[in-house]
């Protein structure tokens, strides 16, 4: 079994993507926020991240920059509402870069193949 974290501020959108994911052999974890996430992917055995652009306390380009000074292997995939962003996530380190509303069948598509590496 896959953990897999989801970080948003919102909750429905936390769910929203737990439901995508809830036919696949997968555990959601979730964190509203990027300083939750950081809590979280240190005492947990996370095995890929999807991480919202714009949140409270800590933004996704933050935790991801975070993450990467620590792990470089963990699969991330930004799914956020902003499409012009993809350059900094990139650079931050991110793997992936969705924008919201994404199908559930390429979301799981993508944590599949992202994982299967």
């Amino acid at each position: 079994m896959y953990n897999i974290l989801v970080v948003d501020d919102s909750a429905v959108v936390r769910k929203m993507v737990a439901r995508m994911l809830q036919d696949e052999d997968f555990n959601i974890i979730e964190a509203s926020d990027g300083i939750e996430a950081l809590e979280k992917w240190a005492t947990e055995e996370i095995h890929l991240m999807i991480v919202d652009l714009n949140m409270p306390r800590m933004d996704g380009i933050e935790l991801t920059k975070a993450i990467r000074e620590k792990d470089a292997d963990i699969p991330i995939i930004m799914l956020t509402t902003q499409p012009n962003e993809a350059e900094r996530a990139y650079r931050a380190g991110a793997n992936l870069y969705l924008v919201k509303p994404v199908p559930g069948h390429l979301l799981k598509f993508k944590v599949k193949s992202l994982l299967m590496k």
